[in-house]
């Protein structure tokens, strides 16, 4: 196994042209991702831009567990903890660019979503022009657990969804399904897991590519639909369809306060995924909470770049807080599940705090975004 965060490799393919492979290969933390990991992958993806010969990037994760787990929160809380109090922040600002980069590459973008694909692993996926999901797929939103809230431009994938489920799944970071993330127009495609080899490595360099980007994705979608299996048959329903009426009725109400309350009275309905999310809700940031209200309240009209600048802020200013590495420690490093959030409940977080959390550490014309 390689040691490095991140394997980038270049392969033949039909035609004399090739592909540029991008592994997350850290399997023993589910491919976490670093800020080495995001500069690495940077450099891949702005290199494999300019380059002719490169018609298509292929996003995978190594093992069988993981695409992506989101961040290296360890890293991080390691970082904040030794005195380096800007490396939140410089990750961020890293794992925004590269978001924004896949968003918007001029080439197609694969990516396998296979397994863990939490926190920010779901923002690389998102982002990519041709999203593959399997039966072993398992996706969620949960910053709210460690004092953080649904980043990688989450607000605007979220806030696009049916309804409010997009609030719901924020505030409770509950797990998701393939069948979910297709409903939800999370990916597109769906194919058994047994086939990755066979698709990224002998189906993929064999198709008839031409070097212009918009012929190779149209060709490319057209390879995958062929390749793809009717996923409602093999995977069932999506539980965010199913369910509903019952998500927008625990979201109703005017304030952020009203939806907590309903949230944490629940449903009836013994359904331990309801459950798990007003139990989520509970242990929960409180200010994570607000930050994900406002967000969702605030980005409604915005663009997706202007989103994503605008998280960087908040996400910023999280990183400079002690909710974040509070959380991390009670959630991964000491594990007691016992956070002790600089507030007590959502009722008591002051509006002030709310909005230091939007405002840019940097000058307008200075934000490190702003060329995105």
């Amino acid at each position: 196994m390689s040691e490095r965060p991140i394997l980038i490799e270049e392969k033949s393919a039909k035609g004399g042209f090739r592909l540029g492979y991008a592994t997350l290969s850290n399997p023993a933390s589910l491919n976490a991702v670093s800020v080495e990991t995001e500069e690495a992958l940077d450099a891949a993806l702005s290199s494999w831009a300019e380059d002719p010969g490169i018609v298509c990037v292929v996003l995978s994760g190594s093992g069988e567990r993981a695409f992506c787990a989101g961040g290296d929160l360890r890293r991080i809380y390691q970082a904040i903890r030794s005195g380096d109090t800007g490396y939140a922040g410089r990750f961020f600002v890293k794992e925004y660019r590269v978001i924004g980069k896949i968003h918007f590459f001029p080439k197609p973008i694969l990516c396998w979503g296979d397994g863990i694909v939490y926190g920010g692993g779901l923002g690389l996926l998102v982002g990519a022009s041709h999203r593959v999901v399997t039966e072993k797929s398992r996706l969620a939103m949960p910053e709210i657990s460690i004092g953080l809230f649904p980043d990688v431009g989450s607000s605007w994938f979220l806030g696009r969804m049916p309804g409010r489920i997009g609030l719901f799944l924020a505030l409770t970071g509950l797990p998701f399904h393939a069948a979910d993330a297709l409903f939800l127009k999370l990916a597109d495609y769906f194919l058994p897991a047994e086939e990755r080899m066979s698709v990224l490595e002998e189906r993929l360099p064999s198709l008839s590519w031409s070097g212009h980007a918009e012929l190779d994705r149209m060709h490319l979608s057209r390879s995958l639909r062929e390749w793809a299996r009717p996923w409602r048959s093999s995977i069932g329903s999506p539980r965010t369809r199913l369910e509903f009426d019952r998500i927008q009725f625990l979201t109703e109400g005017e304030t952020l306060l009203e939806i907590v309350e309903r949230i944490a009275e629940g449903p009836v309905t013994s359904d331990p995924w309801f459950i798990q999310g007003a139990e989520n809700l509970a242990y929960g940031c409180p200010l994570s909470a607000w930050l994900i209200w406002e967000l969702a309240r605030r980005t409604t009209r915005m663009s997706l770049k202007e989103v994503i600048r605008l998280e960087t802020i908040v996400a910023h200013q999280c990183g400079a807080h002690s909710d974040f590495p509070e959380g991390i420690r009670a959630l991964l490093i000491d594990k007691d599940k016992r956070p002790r959030w600089s507030d007590g409940s959502v009722a008591e977080v002051p509006i002030q705090k709310i909005e230091e959390h939007f405002s840019a550490p940097w000058p307008s014309d200075e934000h490190p975004l702003r060329d995105l």
